[in-house]
Formats: structure tokens, sequence, C-alpha cells
């Protein structure tokens, strides 16, 4: 298991189709992949994870929903989307093929293609467009984001998709109409298209404020088991723990990421659904050199502010003995968008 980010590939990766029955022959996927990413023509787009330094969830409305405040920061793993854009047959319309790789150590994962966020994006932005245009898009997606992580790697996917989308086609990526497009999709789509750290509200979709984003080194530790928010909202309604107003007016005060208080009120009822969760907090927080340590999200991703790299790196290996997934990374200014290819 790879825990420190400057190491590019591993060997023995996974590859698999999203865009077919089920997963393909992993040879003929590691060949597409291979295709798109040494065709000139590709666009390549980065996405990257997140972390929720706030999270401030309300108490549910007459509709079921909860407003959320919260402080989303960019993280330096990411994710790496490719796009080819090629002529289909009349009548055809828009069809989109896509295929997965799995890095990290992460396991491979056989789901159907409209449950795929990248995948829905490209639909979404096409009828958004009124596209009638017919072109075969491929896309190519190297995973390096754990799922049911409470990282976004999903919504990151989608909004990488979406900006790669937006330069085949010649639009801009910070026209209304894509974040409306984004907001449509997920909360923390939009939020990957602008990246860096900020403050979001109502759903955790509606952009409030930018803070200065940070550069402090973290690390990320998982459990194999995920935490599926609707259980994690449902066990906070039983018991919740609202923010008070002198910690919203705190937050609400705040310019740059170091000026915000680790704080997720949903963590108890996602602890109490994966008590591990809990153990691995308590276990985090006690390293030597980890500043703070706190589930992202719903989970079920730990994350610490460490002193240095150095930190991170022992921190991550000692978590991987004890079986868990960890990973090295650091806090960024990153956000959904298109990177020269290599």
């Amino acid at each position: 298991m790879t825990v420190v980010e400057s190491q590019e590939e591993i060997d023995g990766e996974h590859a698999a189709s999203c865009g077919g029955d089920a997963v393909i022959d992993q040879a003929v996927a590691t060949a597409r992949a291979t295709n798109i990413k040494t065709n000139p023509a590709s666009i390549k787009a980065i996405a990257p994870a997140k972390v929720n330094l706030h999270l401030g969830v309300g108490a549910a409305g007459p509709d079921g929903l909860h407003p959320v405040e919260t402080v989303l920061h960019a993280l330096s793993l990411h994710d790496v989307l490719y796009l080819l854009r090629r002529p289909a047959a009349p009548g055809n319309g828009l069809s989109v093929d896509l295929t997965c790789t799995y890095h990290e150590g992460l396991p491979a994962l056989d789901i159907r293609p409209e449950d795929n966020l990248a995948y829905r994006a490209v639909f979404a932005l096409a009828r958004a467009l009124n596209r009638t245009e017919d072109e075969q898009l491929t896309l190519l997606l190297e995973k390096r984001i754990p799922v049911q992580a409470g990282l976004g790697g999903g919504s990151s996917d989608a909004a990488a998709a979406l900006v790669a989308a937006c330069s085949a086609w010649g639009i801009s990526p910070h026209d209304e109409l894509v974040e409306n497009v984004a907001r449509s999709l997920g909360a923390d789509v939009a939020f990957f298209l602008r990246g860096g750290c900020g403050l979001y509200e109502g759903k955790g979709d509606r952009f409030v404020q930018a803070l200065e984003a940070g550069t402090r080194s973290v690390v990320l530790v998982k459990p194999d088991a995920g935490v599926p928010t609707a259980q994690a909202y449902a066990a906070f309604d039983e018991n919740p723990a609202l923010i008070t107003e002198e910690e919203r007016a705190e937050l609400l005060a705040a310019h740059a990421a170091s000026d915000v208080s680790l704080q997720n009120n949903l963590a108890p009822a996602a602890e109490s659904l994966v008590p591990e969760l809990a153990k691995i907090r308590t276990w985090l927080a006690s390293q030597p050199g980890v500043a703070a340590a706190m589930l992202s999200g719903s989970g079920s991703a730990t994350f610490a502010l460490c002193d240095s790299f150095e930190v991170a790196c022992a921190a991550a290996t000692a978590a991987c003995k004890r079986g868990w997934w960890a990973r090295t990374t650091s806090l960024s200014p990153a956000r959904a968008a298109v990177v020269p290819q290599r």
C-alpha cells in the first residue's frame, strides 16, 4: 500500500470499464486507458479531494432536509480524468464511454455508467447547452480518492468532467450555466469548480465567501467500512448537537483556513454507526506532531493536520500497519481544472 503522495503510480493497478455491462477484461481496459492517455488530442483534467474543516448541520426542516454551513478545503490528492472527443455516425447523438483505473490500493468497483457522477455530468451539461451534435466522448478516470470517505471524490470527478467537456466544446467553465449544472449534480460539485478554501451554506452548495487556503501537511486514514450519508443524518436527528451562535460567529469571522476551528457536529452520529471511526480519531490525535484530527463530512475518512510532511508520513505508515488505508497529502488551492499533457 502506497502512502507517500509523490509516488505517482503503483504496479498492478486495477482497470475496469464503467461504461459496459460489467467490469470488462483488465487487459482490454488497461490497453484502452493507455490509448486515451497517449493520444495528443486528449484533454486532461485534475479532480482534487477535499476535507471539511468545519461542518455545522442544522435541524431538519419540514421537508426533511438539513441546512448546512461548511468550510471546504481542497487537497493535493487528486483523481485524473482524460477526455477524448471523436465524431460519431450521423443520427447517433452524444455517446459516452467511461473506463476507470484504480490506484493506491483502491479496490475496483463495478457500477452502472448512469451511477457514475462524471458520466452523468457530461450528459447534464450537454442537455443544458442543447447540444445535438453527433459525437463520442471517451473518458478515462484514474481513481486515487477512495469512495464513501467524505473526501468528495465522486463530486470532484463530476467537476473535472464538466471542465473537460467545457474545453472540448469551447465553453467557459466559469459560466453561470456550468455552475448551475454542477449544483444540480450534488452539493460538493460546485465547490470543486472554485476549489481552494471557502465557506458554503444551504445544502452546502451555496458559496458565501472564499478563505485564504492553507498549505499544511495532512494524513488521511480510513477503515474498510463506509458510512451511508442518509443513515448518518438519521442518527444525527435522534440527538442533534447544533452549532452555537458563538461558534457560528467565530466561523463567519474567519478570513483564512488557519482561522477555522475544526468542528463537525455530524461526527458523533457517524461514529455511532461505525465505532471504529472514534478509535481512529482518538489514535490519530495522539500521534506525535499531529495538531488535530477530525472526521471529514459523514466519513469514513478521518484527517489530521500535521506539523510537517515527515509527521504525516510517519502517521500514515503506522496507520497502514494497523490495517487501515492511509495517505499523505496537503491542503491546496487546487480546483477541478484542465492541465497540460506531459
